[in-house]
């Protein structure tokens, strides 16, 4: 079968492409259309299709509108409950309205599609298939979901046996531990269903001196679900303006959320394993990109694997709705091939858009050997390489790179970023130095776990150790990604350091940089030393001396 999927009904729209059960593309349309996560998720503007990210999958796989045996929409309006708590009070309506619509909607931005061949997936149901039928070994082990909301609930834990769901149990609405969390983003001056892991980093500066009050409102049920009561969060600590300086009451309070949103996760993974005794558990919805919760999940858990799908939000019910029709219409459905899914360029085109710009380049005899070099001399490296990622982590083709090993780096790359300055910045590392370095679970090739940094590396590689002496650690495995592994040998080589500073290439309130265009605009704007793109280096100094 020939399935595209589409996400556009909150927030992330994106698009992905399934061909006889083989993941061919995905992609977000913010990377198209330049707004941060493609729009904001109100019932008004769920008619927008991710038209843009829609056409490029058709088009890398030289497929017409008209070709396609199904188009996956992940939301399924039938399920709705009007008036049911949790939803938009005044505009739940609308958001239905254009969920039915939607078939026509997508007619009218991909011209020549049948507006019949659209399926309605279950939103939960979207996410469940994004993690357990594109894992390694797909369509076998447990699944979780937890995110803010779907048609009608906020959870939903079950198992797949032969790439077939049996669903276990699913939270209805108004109890929502993703919306709780978008609570407390937004009370804490963060834009809601966008900043929370923001919230995250702000955790670690705190202690959980609230953990007993939110003991009392969040609960486990003992059956598979959870309540979450109505939070006084004024009572415990004042809210936040946006751009004021957080309070230790404020770190107080985010530490306790995330705390106990990690000890009902626990409790959920438990009573799930409970009932099937299965060995690997898959993730997604929002929750699931908390690395911290995936984390101890990982650690303390029942299971001996957690895999969690990379576009773990809303932005991966696209691939999931595509995945979940295929297996239905009897495709065999490979393993997601990895993150690295979105657009590319080759040396012709990228040579093209470098002598459009009009500015000195070369083709260095070793690229990894120059990069090394100049991340050795303490430069800031703009890395673009290969194809984009899907989901919000960079992983080694659209990023910005640094030396680990200057603790002002942190606020280097924070300015250039434009980004709060309690926030970390990640590591990467080859897979076979990971042990040595970080201690928590490996490999972690998707940035989705949080990793202690062994006490001897600590004062070696300060720029990527955080507060509470964890990082977010990206693995490279050489067979997966032969350039990077260059990379960090001949860095390594230089400093005795395995590990480069790795964080998103992109400046503050942007979409990561997707296309060469981006990637220029970008190094323009921000006082980055080097851009790397495909086999060619951009030099700042060369480009300015003139």
């Amino acid at each position: 079968m020939r399935v595209l999927g589409v996400n556009a009904i909150f927030h992330d729209p994106s698009a992905a492409l399934v061909v006889d059960g083989r993941v061919v593309a995905a992609a977000e349309e913010e990377r198209f259309s330049r707004r941060k996560h493609g729009k904001r998720p109100v019932p008004f503007s769920a008619w927008e299709p991710p038209e843009q990210a829609a056409r490029w999958c058709l088009r890398e796989a030289g497929l017409e509108p008209g070709d396609l045996d199904a188009v996956a929409y992940s939301y399924d309006p039938r399920l709705v409950e009007p008036g049911m708590r949790g939803h938009d009070d005044q505009w739940e309506h609308l958001r239905t309205l254009y969920a039915q619509r939607a078939p026509f909607f997508l007619a009218a931005a991909l011209p020549g599609l049948d507006p019949g061949t659209v399926r309605f997936v279950p939103h939960h149901v979207a996410h469940a298939a994004s993690a357990a039928l594109a894992a390694p070994d797909p369509g076998e082990g447990d699944v979780l979901v937890l995110d803010g909301r779907g048609e009608i609930h906020s959870h939903l834990a079950g198992t797949y046996r032969g790439g077939h769901l049996s669903p276990l149990h699913a939270q209805r609405l108004p109890h929502s531990l993703g919306l709780m969390y978008e609570e407390l983003t937004d009370h804490l001056g963060f834009l809601r269903s966008s900043d929370e892991y923001k919230v995250m980093a702000l955790a670690s500066y705190g202690e959980p001196r609230f953990l007993d009050e939110m003991r009392e409102h969040v609960r486990a049920t003992g059956d598979g679900g959870f309540t979450v009561g109505r939070i006084d969060w004024a009572a415990l600590a004042k809210p936040r303006a946006p751009g004021d300086e957080w309070t230790d009451d404020h770190a107080a309070l985010a530490a306790s959320v995330q705390t106990r949103l990690e000890e009902v996760l626990c409790e959920l993974a438990a009573w799930l394993h409970a009932r099937t005794g299965s060995r690997r558990l898959t993730l997604a919805g929002g929750v699931a990109l908390n690395c911290v919760a995936n984390s101890r999940l990982a650690e303390t858990g029942p299971y001996e694997e957690v895999w969690v799908q990379p576009a773990a939000g809303d932005a991966g019910t696209a691939l999931g709705a595509a995945l979940h029709v295929a297996r239905r219409g009897g495709d065999r459905i490979e393993p997601m091939p990895g993150a690295a899914l979105g657009r590319r360029w080759d040396e012709r085109e990228l040579a093209a858009w470098l002598d459009t710009a009009r500015i000195p380049y070369e083709r260095p005899r070793d690229l990894a050997a120059t990069v090394a070099g100049a991340l050795a001399r303490d430069q800031i490296v703009a890395w673009f390489q290969g194809r984009s990622e899907f989901g919000p982590r960079a992983l080694g083709h659209r990023s910005l790179l640094a030396h680990p090993g200057y603790a002002d780096n942190v606020e280097r790359l924070n300015a250039v970023k434009g980004r709060e300055r309690f926030r970390p910045i990640a590591p990467m590392v080859a897979l076979e130095d990971a042990a040595d370095v970080f201690e928590g679970p490996l490999p972690s090739p998707y940035m989705l776990f949080v990793h202690r940094v062994r006490p001897r590396w600590r004062d070696r590689i300060p720029a990527v150790v955080h507060v509470d002496g964890t990082a977010r650690v990206q693995t490279v495995a050489r067979a997966d990604e032969p350039l990077l592994a260059d990379l960090l040998a001949a860095f390594r080589a230089r400093t005795g350091l395995p590990v480069l500073v790795n964080t998103s290439l992109n400046t503050a309130g942007r979409p990561m940089v997707d296309d060469p265009r981006d990637a220029l605009e970008c190094f323009g704007s921000a006082p980055v030393d080097l851009l790397a793109i495909g086999p060619f280096v951009v030099r700042r100094r060369e480009v300015f001396a003139r």
